[in-house]
């Protein structure tokens, strides 16, 4: 049989059948093949690769390192060719899971709040979603679809914008009466500033004083990973923080905290993306969802 003749998927699925069942009798049966011909086709496998992915003995079988090797590259093949058949036969009616990645704040603010009507007009379709404020891995497959705020790493992943948000340095009515009114980015060197923990490209507060932009370093008694606890704790009067307008709209408009320093305030936004593996075969549930939210908040200036 010449290599172009070679049905390598059919060669796939019966080495890793043999994989997982531990025996060319058992990988036939499943297969409803005869063991001969699953050990012929092991047998030609081997010979046009040129290695040993089996090792056999008359009680089980194993595989070798490049055996290993082969199976972690075929079950990654075969399932790009599921998703491909998927998304070619679900272009009317997209099914499957689709992991989502997204901010804490902006899961219960933006995200959950789109879903019911995305699971109305695709109801074959099931989310999954892991909120944190940690970035997932895209490329592992961690995650289908992350929504990133901020500046994009040149990765290889695709990315759409979904809009954009501003920040705003804020405190509650009670802590400013008691700790005071900074006037100037100067005066929090005095102020319990309450901040992110993870590592930013640029540590500090932004600023723009005299038409020019620069970083503040702040400190404080609380750190924390993501921002619905540095809004929470500011609303306890604990301190000043800095975050998303998307997370604290609410209340900055019933006045439960109070904007600072906006003349100051740099104008800075972040852009907001959702990002996903890209390609010519992108699964059709997968598209439509990204689809989806590009409809429903793009053009949004506080997302």
């Amino acid at each position: 049989m010449s290599i172009g003749k070679v049905d390598r998927t059919t060669e796939m699925e019966t080495f890793l059948s043999v994989a997982c069942s531990g025996s060319l009798s058992a990988a036939a049966r499943e297969l409803a093949l005869t063991p001969s011909a699953v050990s012929r086709m092991m047998t030609r496998l081997e010979k046009r690769l040129g290695v040993r992915l089996i090792v056999r003995s008359t009680r089980k079988l194993r595989l070798t390192s490049e055996g290993e090797s082969y199976a972690l590259a075929a079950r990654r093949i075969l399932k790009d060719v599921e998703d491909t058949e998927t998304s070619i036969a679900n272009r009317g009616s997209p099914s499957g899971t689709i992991k989502v990645s997204t901010a804490t704040a902006h899961s219960r603010l933006t995200i959950v709040p789109l879903l019911k009507e995305f699971l109305q007009r695709y109801p074959d379709i099931k989310i999954e979603i892991d909120v944190s404020d940690q970035i997932r891995d895209v490329h592992a497959g961690e995650v289908d679809v992350a929504i990133r705020f901020g500046h994009l790493p040149d990765s290889g992943l695709h990315a759409r914008r979904l809009g954009d948000t501003g920040r705003v340095v804020l405190a509650s009515p009670e802590y400013l009466a008691t700790a005071g009114v900074p006037q100037t980015p100067a005066d929090l060197a005095h102020h319990n500033c309450l901040d992110f923990s993870f590592r930013r490209l640029e540590p500090g507060w932004p600023f723009r004083e005299n038409d020019q932009d620069y970083m503040l370093a702040v400190s404080g008694n609380v750190i924390a990973n993501n921002g619905e606890t540095l809004v929470e704790l500011a609303l306890q009067g604990i301190g000043i923080t800095r975050v998303g307008r998307f997370h604290v709209q609410q209340a900055l408009a019933n006045g439960q905290l109070v904007p600072l320093l906006e003349d100051y305030n740099p104008q800075d936004r972040e852009a907001i993306h959702a990002v996903f593996i890209g390609g010519h075969n992108i699964p059709a549930r997968i598209r439509v969802f990204v689809d989806y939210l590009l409809e429903k908040m793009t053009g949004n200036t506080n997302t």
